[in-house]
């Protein structure tokens, strides 16, 4: 988006490419915080480094959607029929911060829901 600053597009065709690509990279991050958030589903007490990655359908669900985010972005004819253009691989890496923000405030809440069982956190945080 920065060279969008430095370099605007010119053409109608061009704002409407930068703006669908938009829309790609946005589905696609929405994809990523997708990730972290399947994986702390999995368990309310557990951490996931206790708990591992042994549910081969929570692991094929990971992987098919990253599967289908990446056709439905890479894939020839999608910027005609759903307008998804292709990204650069450093487009997928904006939502990795967030992802990690998810993860990493569920596990602290699971690890002081291990440590005070029926205290105020868990009262108010447990689903």
């Amino acid at each position: 988006m920065i060279l969008y600053y430095f370099y605007p597009p010119q053409t109608y065709r061009d704002r409407k490419t930068l703006e669908y690509t938009c829309h790609t990279a946005f589905f696609v991050s929405i994809v990523v915080v997708q990730w972290a958030d399947l994986i702390i589903c999995k368990t309310r007490r557990n951490s996931v480094f206790q708990q591992g990655m042994r549910n081969w359908a929570l692991n094929f669900g990971l992987v098919f959607e990253t599967v289908l985010a990446a056709f439905l972005s890479y894939c020839p004819g999608m910027d005609k029929g759903l307008r998804m253009y292709p990204l650069k691989f450093v487009w997928w890496l904006p939502a990795i911060p967030f992802m990690l923000a998810i993860f990493i405030y569920d596990e602290i809440r699971r690890f002081y829901l291990r440590r005070n069982p029926g205290g105020w956190l868990e009262q108010e945080t447990y689903y």
